[in-house]
């Protein structure tokens, strides 16, 4: 089969679009045809080098296609069935595993970061991680919604506990998580502050829903947060940009507000004045993707049509390299896909 495979650490000329062995599945596996495979950030920290990644690689997260081949013990799904791929990895048998937890698993890692991914044309999942889509959503679609809107929940309601009424800033309208999260605010009944950066961007953030929209290049966040909530602050902060923003995230809570982050776009390494955490008495949560009953109740919704994925552009996968230079441009709004 084709897929994409890195074999050193770089830039967008070590991805190379090349012919590999077809993956043969295990009796508790399902074979998928890839169809859709979208893209995330962690695509390019991945072909930057990350620990734990091992040469060569293929990398993906976001997967959706067609069941090609059933193992001998998988017997709730058939070939043929229009299906997406749950994008995490985890042993399904230790304490956290069978307590519901995946996501604090010591196996635990993204599909196509610490293993292969979909950059292919045939991918083995094994049957706990296939899931059945409607016909409403198409192979791009469903693609473009497992990692990030499993993400965006576990973060507003496992992490952050949102509730109708409150405030919720929201990072980076354009990406994949802020379009999910300012859905789902939204469908919590809060009211919802975003930040953006071009009016087109902003535009498109109203449209999902945003109350107000920020430009993050042009004004200073935790001064326009200020303006709009009479001096009082946020309830819950989305963060996922890191650096960049963490200090205009941290000074636009309000006193008793909860900052929960997922990512370090721009940077992992932050400065906190532990006197403002602590006399503010803030919240600083961390999060990490989500559980498989958090990514079947935010799929529920998805659906349903009451949350939708945000589609920017698709590339065909042999153009691997210009898809992920086109990511790393930040002009999108939503999901970047491949398709195999």
């Amino acid at each position: 089969m084709k897929a994409v495979r890195i074999h050193q650490f770089g830039s967008p000329e070590v991805l190379n679009y090349e012919d590999i062995s077809d993956p043969k599945p295990r009796k508790d596996q399902v074979l998928v045809r890839v169809r859709a495979c979208s893209m995330n950030h962690l695509d390019i920290f991945v072909r930057k080098g990350l620990p734990g990644v091992k040469l060569p690689h293929v990398p993906g997260s976001d997967i959706a296609g067609e069941i090609e081949e059933v193992g001998e013990y998988v017997t709730d799904l058939k070939v043929g069935q229009r299906v997406l791929i749950a994008p995490m990895h985890f042993c399904n048998r230790c304490a956290k595993c069978v307590a519901g937890l995946q996501n604090q698993c010591r196996q635990f890692t993204v599909i196509g970061n610490a293993v292969d991914g979909g950059n292919c044309e045939l991918f083995a999942a094994p049957a706990v991680n296939v899931i059945p889509i409607p016909d409403r959503l198409d192979f791009n679609e469903g693609a473009s919604v497992p990692l990030v809107f499993v993400t965006a929940w576990h973060m507003l309601t496992g992490r952050a506990a949102v509730r109708p009424g409150q405030t919720v800033l929201v990072l980076g309208a354009n990406s994949g998580v802020g379009i999910a999260a300012i859905q789902i605010a939204k469908m919590f009944h809060a009211r919802v502050i975003a930040t953006a950066g071009d009016e087109r961007k902003m535009e498109r953030a109203r449209d999902l829903g945003a109350d107000f929209v920020i430009d993050h290049y042009k004004q200073k966040i935790s001064e326009e947060v200020r303006k709009i909530t009479d001096s009082e602050g946020v309830d819950i902060v989305i963060e996922h940009v890191g650096k960049a923003t963490w200090d205009e995230s941290v000074k636009s809570l309000k006193a008793g507000g909860t900052l929960v982050t997922c990512g370090a776009t721009t940077g992992p390494k932050i400065e906190l004045d532990l006197r403002f955490l602590f006399s503010r008495q803030l919240s600083l949560l961390g999060s990490y993707m989500g559980t498989m009953s958090e990514l079947h109740e935010v799929l529920g919704h998805v659906f349903a049509g009451r949350l939708n994925p945000v589609i920017d552009r698709v590339f065909p996968l042999s153009d691997v390299r210009h898809a992920h230079e086109y990511l790393e441009q930040s002009q999108m709004f939503g999901k970047i896909v491949l398709n195999p």
